[in-house]
């Protein structure tokens, strides 16, 4: 049968002070009013009965997860004591499942991304899905067609095509965010594509690699799926490490005894980890202004102006290329080509100011 597990933790600290330590990016209805863990929702829905969807999370995010996915099942929320990296969220959810039921074929999907259209997404999921049921051996990434040489994503180096699946292929190599003349030449030579940090498998092929490369995370994410009490216990302990680190590049190389297959997205798949990817994700005035909440624009154009206190106006005259949010605990105003810098800004504010306005 088939499932999905949606993985939303972490603090988006790179959105700060819209997200924050009680108010991870995921979690921020900054699309029509609704938040991009609810669009992974409901777009996994399209393809997995919502009976059969998970969410990993952190767990004092739980109430407000509850809060958003009302179609969510109590035991499909599974909330971490404190993240531990990709490769616990995944393998953690995959031994909960295995238990439930041991045909269980399961895709990992990220709450951090905004993804159109849903029905280009919807059919590619369906197809790695078959893959795996297919090819019980396979781990499959999802690969995105890249539009630029962007170097701030790892890449997927395809090799040949999949008999019977038009839309994927073996992969190669995994490589990590490259330069910007590596990039270019990965655009052109049309090998490659962005890894979306996204798969499918059978959940027992996924934790054989587990056991068979990490013996001693197989045997605690086991323990913990047969006595969940453990929890705080066990979960803290686990080494942390990535998904694509331990295990999608080892068995790329030809470690476990699976194999990785990559099923190409053409879509639109905006990371929205910075204010300058999110002000391109929202929609915009005629000057090019992404504006949410009351505000007062007088000759300015590419900005990106996010007033989420109420019973407030943020004004803006003559400025240009301006990311201004204003919220009840801080306000930030920087050039939208430093976003990247947010980051070490909220940790500065956390350490001086204390860890609730971080």
């Amino acid at each position: 049968m088939r499932y999905a597990v949606i993985m939303a933790g972490g603090a988006g600290k790179r959105l700060w002070p819209l997200s924050h330590q009680g108010q991870p990016k995921q979690l921020l209805p900054l699309f029509d009013g609704r938040s991009l863990l609810q669009l992974a929702f409901e777009r996994a829905a399209r393809v997995v009965d919502p009976s059969r969807l998970l969410v990993c999370t952190g767990a004092p995010y739980a109430d407000v997860v509850r809060a958003q996915l009302p179609d969510l099942a109590p035991e499909n929320l599974l909330g971490e004591p404190e993240g531990r990296d990709s490769l616990n969220a995944a393998a953690w959810p995959a031994a909960v499942l295995a238990l439930r039921d041991p045909d269980a074929a399961m895709a990992v999907l990220t709450a951090d991304q905004l993804i159109e259209p849903d029905d280009v997404f919807a059919a590619r999921l369906d197809e790695a899905f078959t893959l795996v049921e297919t090819d019980p051996e396979a781990l499959v990434t999802f690969g995105v067609e890249p539009t630029s040489p962007h170097t701030g994503y790892g890449y997927l180096e395809r090799g040949e095509a999949l008999p019977g699946f038009p839309d994927a292929a073996v992969v190669r190599a995994f490589h990590e965010k490259p330069d910007l003349a590596t990039a270019r030449a990965y655009l052109a030579s049309g090998r490659y594509w962005w890894n979306s940090g996204m798969f499918v498998w059978q959940a027992a092929t996924f934790l054989r690699q587990v056991e068979q490369l990490l013996p001693v995370t197989f045997r605690q994410v086991d323990e913990l799926a047969r006595h969940p009490e453990r929890l705080g216990q066990i979960y803290p302990t686990l080494a942390k490490t990535s998904i694509d680190y331990g295990v999608m590049e080892p068995v790329s190389h030809g470690a476990g005894d699976a194999h990785v297959r990559a099923v190409g997205l053409p879509i639109r798949w905006e990371d929205v980890g910075s204010y300058a990817t999110l002000a391109a994700a929202l929609p915009k005035d005629a000057a090019g202004n992404a504006v949410q909440g009351d505000v007062l624009l007088a000759d300015a154009s590419g900005n990106a102006v996010l007033n989420a206190q109420d019973g407030t106006v943020v004004a803006v005259l003559g400025v240009h290329g301006l990311a201004v949010v204003r919220t009840p605990t801080a306000t930030l105003v920087l050039p939208l080509e430093r976003s990247q810098e947010v980051k070490d800004l909220a940790n500065r504010a956390a350490a001086t100011f204390g860890a609730e306005l971080g």
